[in-house]
């Protein structure tokens, strides 16, 4: 299979229209247009019953003690976890891509609705869901995708992994408020063939993407 982006190229920046946060001179960051990248892919093989596509960032900082603190840089040297930006299932077989801003346009304080999403898909919560958790204004389900946000005093640039999975299954077996973690333990023995893009991404204006 193959997968490409109109949005932006395979190892290269994604555009601000696509992210969570931008960068702003006064407060560091501010909210994005949070815009889904458009996506398309191809060589699609014989047997496919459905779809499944990821998006994680491997380079989040495993401790948030000092995440976008002034007067602190998170080291290079940090443990780094994944964190999912984007959990979508039971995409037709037949399809052959997502337009820009399909299933996103705009930041959604407390998470958009899920699971239903577009065209019969099925998308989990992403790990903003766990992220806002104790925030009163921003806590909730977040359904779908929502976009890089890393923060703006990190030493390394992000990266976003959009992974597509090609099944044998005509449905994945999740249900509920599933994660990318389910979803990837749900498809285990069922995966025909799968393609990645990846994006890059940083807030801080001293580690350009």
């Amino acid at each position: 299979m193959k997968l490409t982006s109109d949005s932006f190229e395979n190892d290269s920046p994604i555009p601000p229209q696509c992210a969570f946060c931008v960068p702003d001179p006064e407060a560091h960051v501010t909210l994005g247009s949070n815009r889904n990248p458009a996506l398309s892919w191809s060589d699609v093989p014989e047997g496919t019953k459905s779809l499944v596509l990821l998006c994680h960032d491997p380079d989040v900082p495993s401790k948030p003690g000092d995440v976008n603190k002034e007067g602190k840089t998170l080291s290079k040297k940090m443990k780094r976890v994944d964190f999912f930006h984007w959990v979508l299932v039971d995409i037709s077989a037949d399809a052959v891509g997502i337009q820009e801003g399909e299933f996103s346009d705009e930041v959604t304080p407390q998470g958009k609705d899920g699971p239903q999403g577009p065209r019969g898909t099925r998308q989990g919560i992403n790990d903003y869901t766990k992220w806002f958790e104790s925030d009163e204004d921003m806590s909730g389900s977040y359904f779908g995708y929502d976009g890089p946000c890393p923060p703006w005093n990190d030493s390394i640039v992000h990266h976003y992994h959009f992974t597509l999975y090609a099944l044998d299954l005509e449905r994945c077996p999740v249900g509920g408020q599933f994660t990318g973690a389910d979803v990837l333990a749900a498809i285990d023995g069922h995966v025909i063939d799968s393609a990645r893009i990846t994006g890059t991404y940083s807030l801080n204006p001293d580690v350009p993407a």
